[in-house]
């Protein structure tokens, strides 16, 4: 057994770089004030550091400063952006359009709005986990005024046709969100470019701290509305009330330079590493690996091991890090979750629990990835040979 534990679910959250809390330590003390409170020195130190790291942020993604508005995570900014510009366009119709594989707060948001009258459409995918563009086309009524298509999945990786998704909502004049939390630091996203009008990220998914997001939204051509989802303030120009996270608003910005100046080395590095990864474990025989190989971002590895169960395969691994599909994205088979992903592209609840998810990052190695292939393959022939027996 490792004496040291090996990290490799990335996806779920990334460790805070060491630059990141550099810059976040001074707020914590020195630099304490509210960044509200612009009668003093405090709040104006306060008020420029949040500035500054909202530009960053937006410069990042070919955003205007103040279409950044700073939230408490990207479930926040999902359901602020789901729920708040469907109220919004209410007027317009009460159509919203979006897919099978989103992250469980965009169909819980869709779930609420339902509840108040509004027609969801939840669109298939391939057994890859794209979007057909043509299938969006197809679903788009007199009365769509939202569709809300992920980035990149969280559980297999895949990467949607983003600039055709874009195109087809642009040409139907409908407005286009997005959950960019698993690719903002992992593709270079211009939201002109791709024709998007509000989107979703994390600071925690790019080693940055927990607790603060964003939800960048389109200030004009068109400008988009939305309804504020909680009362207060009036902070983040009277879109989300609520005392800003200083520290935490400081530690983003930082994180997301970092990225983006990482960015194109980081991509090429990962993408070897979990190659070989593949690589290694498919001396295995009998598994599957989930999510587009041509379109799914540099960090994922979905694995079904077949003939093997999930859960058993992490207790053998007990110091490596790895998950099980995803848990905040699971449903409930009987006394076991099946990810609902998995589900929709194809897989029945027995491939679904013979299911890992491998997710390296910036601090992953060669050595680590050599180790974890070694010990996986090794549980995996364990288990199977036990199966084997148990069933003679």
């Amino acid at each position: 057994m490792n004496s040291v534990p090996i990290y490799m679910d990335y996806h779920a959250t990334t460790p805070v770089d060491e630059r990141v809390l550099a810059a976040m330590i001074p707020f914590f003390g020195e630099h304490f004030g509210n960044a509200a409170s612009t009668q003093h020195r405090f709040g104006w130190i306060a008020k420029e550091a949040v500035e500054a790291a909202r530009t960053a942020i937006a410069s990042a993604i070919n955003a205007r400063h103040r279409e950044v508005i700073f939230t408490g995570g990207a479930t926040e900014s999902n359901n602020l952006a789901v729920k708040g510009i469907a109220k919004a366009y209410r007027g317009k119709g009460n159509h919203i359009i979006t897919t099978a594989i989103e992250h469980k707060c965009v169909l819980d948001s869709c779930a609420a709005l339902a509840h108040e009258g509004f027609r969801i459409t939840y669109l298939p995918v391939d057994a890859r986990g794209r979007v057909n563009p043509d299938d969006l086309k197809n679903a788009i009524t007199e009365n769509t005024t939202v569709v809300s298509v992920m980035f990149a999945n969280n559980e297999i990786g895949t990467l949607q046709p983003m600039k055709e998704i874009g195109i087809v909502c642009r040409d139907h004049g409908i407005i286009f969100h997005t959950d960019a939390t698993q690719a903002i630091d992992k593709q270079k996203i211009d939201v002109d470019d791709l024709n998007i009008h509000a989107m979703s990220f994390s600071s925690h998914k790019i080693y940055g701290p927990k607790g603060v997001g964003a939800l960048y939204l389109r200030g004009k051509n068109p400008k988009i509305n939305i309804v504020p989802q909680n009362d207060g303030g009036g902070q983040e120009f009277g879109l989300r009330s609520g005392t800003l996270n200083v520290p935490g608003i400081v530690g983003f910005g930082k994180a997301m330079q970092i990225a983006t100046e990482m960015m194109e080395e980081e991509m090429g590095r990962e993408k070897k590493l979990r190659d070989l990864l593949q690589e290694k474990l498919s001396l295995l025989g009998d598994i599957s690996v989930n999510g587009s190989p041509e379109h799914r971002i540099q960090n994922n590895l979905s694995v079904t091991f077949h003939a093997v169960h999930a859960e058993m395969l992490m207790n053998e691994l007990s110091d490596i890090a790895v998950s099980a599909g995803a848990a905040c994205h699971s449903e409930e088979t009987g006394n076991e979750r099946f990810s609902h992903v998995l589900k929709a592209i194809g897989l029945d609840s027995g491939a679904g629990k013979s299911t890992v998810r491998f997710s390296l990052g910036r601090f992953t190695t060669d050595a680590e990835i050599n180790i974890v292939a070694e010990r996986v393959i090794h549980a995996v022939e364990k288990l199977r040979t036990y199966s084997l027996e148990g069933a003679q």
